[in-house]
């Protein structure tokens, strides 16, 4: 590997970052170039929720009416890695939530830089329907803040929602202007539902491809092309072909040798049961004359079809020829979805069933370097303590139910209990 000069690190990197390297200064050129990019990273957002989050943060109260709105709770949960570290809690079930609140200046696409978008989510409340994504949204000083809601115009919707059993995902969304369209992910994200704090990371880059992690591990990665509807698709159809009409494309046929036998459509479906003997206190006269009951006839085997066997004429199945489509033209500028004046605000405008989502450590920047840091700074400092607390906390509630059980319940009768004490009939 290359070792650059004093001079041409002095060129690259502040004096602040040149500090940590004297007196050797021996780095190769590919470590001094990683540092460069970490160092020109920007952070357009940051959100730990101290006690002044409510003065940078506008609730949407011209969105709904009072009635259906919710009210948002500053704190650390029930449990948590560090009290004092607190985030925004949804306070009421069955309620919508509706928050905004500016970058600290604009990102645009334009700059040609990774976009991160990243926060931690916990569901205290055990989850069963609610949304829990955030949205990166355009606007500037024209914001609708107080009515920002479902319909404001967004540039990107990620993280999780749930609702039942089987509709649990993490949303990616990222708007295109060319289309002007929402585009969901082809292929569903995974998602945590658990009860603890969980950290999702969105990266869109100007590669045009994007990645998503929970918890610092990748879960999905791709281009844009293949894993949204950016494009329409390369290839179509030839308009001009169609299948020939002596195309024969069925694998099977009937035998044309094989014929019902003389008979067949004799035999009924049902006979009278041969073994039944009419009852000794059975009185013709005033029961009727009796029949003995009807039972399936062994030897009916149903309507008869003929056998089938290979068609001498197939030709397989027939696939229509492709041709080039001509709409199609690849976009170097999918990544863009903070494009023009950029993105300027951030939000979260959910519906709840059950209350008590948490969600804490925003943070929008140009680097993914950065956003790994900044969890390791919060995320993971408050990751094993809240952890313990949270199986601690289970744990008393087991002794607790167990102490209270009947002494004479099974073991059986406890193992169908639900987690409310009631069976499932409840």
């Amino acid at each position: 590997a290359a070792i650059l000069s004093h001079a041409q690190i002095h060129l690259i990197l502040p004096n602040a970052l040149l500090l940590s390297f004297y007196p050797t200064m021996k780095l190769t050129a590919a470590a001094i170039l990683s540092l460069a990019g970490f160092a020109s990273a920007e952070t357009f957002f940051k959100e730990q929720f101290d006690d002044s989050w409510s003065d940078r943060w506008t609730v949407s109260s011209d969105w709904k009416s009072k009635s259906d709105m919710g009210e948002w709770k500053h704190t650390a949960g029930e449990w948590y890695g560090d009290e004092a570290d607190k985030g925004i809690q949804t306070g009421e079930d069955a309620k919508f939530y509706g928050i905004s609140a500016p970058l600290s200046k604009p990102f645009k696409s334009s700059a040609g830089k990774d976009l991160v978008l990243q926060f931690t989510v916990k569901h205290e409340q055990k989850i069963d329907c609610g949304g829990a994504y955030i949205k990166l949204l355009p606007g500037g000083k024209k914001f609708p803040t107080k009515k920002f809601g479902g319909d404001t115009p967004y540039a990107v919707m990620f993280g999780p929602d749930i609702c039942g059993s089987s509709n649990k995902k993490t949303h990616a969304i990222l708007h295109y202007d060319k289309k002007d369209d929402n585009l969901l992910v082809k292929n569903e994200i995974k998602v945590e539902d658990d009860q603890l704090s969980h950290l999702y990371t969105l990266v869109v880059r100007p590669d045009n491809t994007f990645e998503v992690f929970i918890d610092n591990k990748s879960v999905r990665d791709g281009k844009l092309e293949d894993e949204f509807d950016f494009l329409p698709a390369k290839e179509v159809k030839d308009p001009d072909q169609s299948k020939p009409d002596d195309w024969v494309d069925e694998k099977r046929i009937a035998d044309p040798d094989d014929k019902k036998p003389d008979g067949y459509d004799d035999i009924s479906e049902e006979i009278p049961d041969p073994d039944a003997k009419k009852p000794d206190d059975w009185d013709d006269e005033d029961d009727g004359e009796w029949e003995p009951p009807m039972i399936d006839n062994p030897d009916f085997k149903g309507p008869w079809k003929p056998k089938m066997v290979d068609n001498p004429d197939y030709k397989g199945p027939w696939e229509h020829p492709m041709i080039a489509n001509p709409e199609y033209a690849h976009d170097d500028q999918m990544h863009a979805v903070c494009s023009g004046d950029g993105c300027t605000h951030v939000g979260f405008e959910l519906w709840q069933v059950k209350s008590g989502t948490i969600f804490d450590d925003i943070l929008v920047s140009d680097s993914l370097e950065e956003a790994q840091k900044f969890a390791e700074e919060t995320f993971f400092k408050k990751q094993d303590g809240e952890k313990k607390m949270f199986d601690d906390i289970e744990e008393v509630k087991r002794k607790e139910e167990e102490a209270n059980m009947p002494e004479d319940m099974g073991e059986d009768e406890m193992m169908g209990m639900d987690d409310d004490g009631f069976g499932d009939e409840f």
